[in-house]
């Protein structure tokens, strides 16, 4: 099995290491096509308007002035374009990837550039940040990811389909379980723009997250990381919200016509 690794954190993050660890326990032909620079909350964005530039940065690695999108385009079309890959994993992204975060996160827009392609995808990301002595359980996706990935493998993925696997913020002896969840929902009260200025007075401005206690929802993947257990969401590629559709196709028609036609169109 081919296995190309990427992230957003950077070719340099620690979390990328820990992914190529847990590729190299499922398979010897393990590649590794990550930005150049850290590309957190960059989302699924695409380089277009500069040249992408690439360099080896190791066996089998190699770094990108681009995205993580960039970088899964390259690694499939140019960098194994003889003998594409047959998974793509992305992460280990340094913070979860739950609920809205999906739609920012760089981590699963590698994982849902690899699915656009036809390569079956799994983002992974590690909670951080509640452990109350400040520690980094990275040791729990080292441990645990290699399982799952192979349990995932053996099951039967939907078309445009990519498994979203966060770890909660425990040593991998205290995870209670991995559960499949659906994409939560966050309070967003606590988004901000905080103000500060610069040494010359001028102001700038950072997007700020105020931590909040909360009770999410059972069956979300904010409940599961809050009980301490592993979330495995199946995230769809196809946004359509079909009971949505079928309801506007009705109010659409026009005159007891044909839905969707106006005069002179068609």
């Amino acid at each position: 099995m081919r296995i190309l690794v990427t992230n957003d954190d950077g070719a340099g993050a620690h979390g990328l290491s820990v992914l190529h660890q847990i590729a190299k326990a499922l398979s010897d032909d393990v590649w590794i096509v990550a930005p150049e620079m850290n590309q957190s909350g960059a989302s699924h964005a695409l380089t277009i308007q500069v040249p992408l530039r690439y360099r080896e940065i190791g066996e089998r690695a190699f770094a990108v002035r681009g995205t993580p999108a960039d970088c899964v385009i390259m690694g499939i079309r140019h960098v194994l374009k003889d003998k594409p890959p047959d998974l793509v994993l992305s992460g280990v992204n340094h913070g979860a990837n739950l609920a809205e975060d999906v739609t920012y996160s760089g981590t699963v827009a590698g994982a849902m550039e690899g699915t656009l392609l036809g390569i079956r995808s799994i983002a992974m990301s590690l909670t951080i940040g509640f452990d109350p002595e400040g520690r980094q359980h990275w040791k729990t996706p080292l441990e645990h990811g290699p399982g799952i990935v192979h349990q995932l493998l053996a099951s039967d993925w939907p078309a445009m389909t990519l498994m979203n696997v966060n770890y909660p913020d425990l040593g991998p002896q205290d995870v209670k379980g991995i559960v499949a969840t659906r994409q939560g929902r966050r309070d967003q009260g606590g988004l901000h723009i905080e103000e500060r200025s610069d040494t010359w007075g001028d102001p700038y401005f950072w997007v700020g997250f105020e931590r909040r206690r909360a009770d999410p929802a059972a069956g979300t993947d904010l409940r599961a990381i809050a009980d301490g257990l592993i979330s495995v969401t199946p995230l769809h590629l196809n946004l359509t919200h079909e009971a949505a559709r079928e309801k506007l196709g009705a109010a659409l028609s026009l005159g007891g016509g044909e839905s969707g036609r106006l005069k002179g169109v068609g």
